[in-house]
């Protein structure tokens, strides 16, 4: 009978894992050779260059990006956290051609599709960093650069386990302050009821915002298309509620 050996131990690099959860897990996956040919082909038209670090999602210290030349002009900035396929985004930057876009994602296929989508309606008022949203707000962004933060349908995260990993707490607000300038806004949707209390809690406890909204919730805001996530929840019956909040 042969002895078996002990495992042998695998060295991890720490310096290659967050310090703390994120609110995604980047899972593999392929994308289909027109999502391929659109991200060789047109990165290069709406693809921020933002340097990483050593996490393939993050960004790298000292990394920094002025809007206006990332744009080619001074215009206000409106920015969009996870933005999936980009339906919301290149509608409002098709709907408001005064005003840059920015849609923050770490998917690579709906970066791809977006660009699609945005060469297709000649979208020139749109660019697209794939990151992870807080460092883009908290490090690459100058401090109150951004007019407008969205904040759509994030992951729930339902599992009570799982909501450590919740985007939108203490720590993402005090962010969201430092990227805003004073008057500015933060709008947010889910249909999920206890992570839209959780959103009111956090920002109604935030000293740096105050409601932009009477009552219990916000209306929904006419500048957001309707989506097929967005109509799938509604569907199932899930009440999509809204938030709006104001940066003093």
């Amino acid at each position: 009978m042969t002895e078996q050996q002990p495992p042998t131990a695998k060295n991890y690099d720490p310096s290659t894992f967050r310090d703390k959860p994120v609110s995604f897990v980047r899972r593999g996956g392929r994308m289909t050779p027109s999502q391929e040919r659109a991200w060789e082909g047109l990165r290069h038209l709406y693809l921020v260059d933002v340097p990483h670090g050593r996490a393939a999602t993050s960004v790298a210290e000292g990394a920094t990006g002025d809007p206006a030349e990332i744009f080619g002009r001074e215009a206000p900035l409106v920015v969009e956290v996870g933005s999936g396929q980009g339906h919301a985004i290149l509608h409002a930057a098709q709907e408001r051609p005064d005003t840059n876009f920015l849609a923050i994602e770490v998917f690579r296929a709906g970066l791809a599709r977006t660009m699609i989508r945005a060469e297709s309606a000649a979208v020139d008022n749109l660019r697209l960093a794939e990151a992870n949203a807080p460092e883009v707000l908290e490090r690459f962004l100058p401090e109150g650069s951004v007019d407008e933060l969205w904040v759509y349908f994030p992951d729930p995260w339902a599992k009570a386990r799982h909501q450590k990993r919740r985007l939108v707490n203490e720590e993402f607000a005090g962010i969201a302050a430092r990227a805003l300038r004073p008057g500015g806004l933060i709008r947010l949707a889910t249909d999920w009821e206890d992570y839209a209390e959780q959103m009111r809690e956090v920002l109604d406890a935030a000293p740096d915002f105050e409601r932009a909204f009477a009552g219990d919730w916000a209306e929904r805001y006419d500048g957001r298309v309707l989506t097929a996530f967005e109509k799938k929840g509604s569907d199932k019956g899930r009440a999509i509620r809204d938030l709006t909040y104001r940066r003093r």
